[in-house]
């Protein structure tokens, strides 16, 4: 049974830093892109950034490039989303999603294993 776990989400001030970890278990192989999504209140969940399954290839929304950066430890099954200058609007539930057999993708609908998600709340 595949499981994510996301954890690391809180409260701070603008122009802070959070680091967000997802802990995957259940998963057979390292075969799989890892993504970061997040949902405001009333809005849509959005993409926020993904990896591929070795690490080497990344990709961000662009309200985050430059800020956020995601990496992964195949070793210990781990995902990480580092959030620096974080501002109000970056406040949100905070998914790791899992895409079996994917190289990298921005879709949510190719996603696979979704986490329960993490509450980051940036005042102002």
């Amino acid at each position: 049974q595949v499981q994510l776990v996301e954890s690391g989400g809180g409260l701070l001030q603008a122009g802070g830093s959070l680091r967000l970890s997802c802990a995957a278990s259940g998963l057979t192989s390292f075969n799989y892109a890892m993504g970061w999504f997040r949902q405001a209140p009333g809005k849509e969940r959005e993409f926020v950034g993904a990896i591929n399954w070795s690490g080497v290839t990344t990709s961000y929304a662009s309200s985050v490039r430059g800020r956020f950066t995601i990496s992964r430890d195949n070793a210990k099954s781990m995902v990480y989303l580092q959030m620096n200058s974080l501002k109000p609007e970056d406040t949100a539930v905070y998914f790791c999603a899992a895409a079996l057999g994917s190289a990298l993708t921005l879709n949510q609908y190719h996603y696979d294993y979704w986490g329960q998600g993490t509450q980051v709340t940036v005042s102002s």
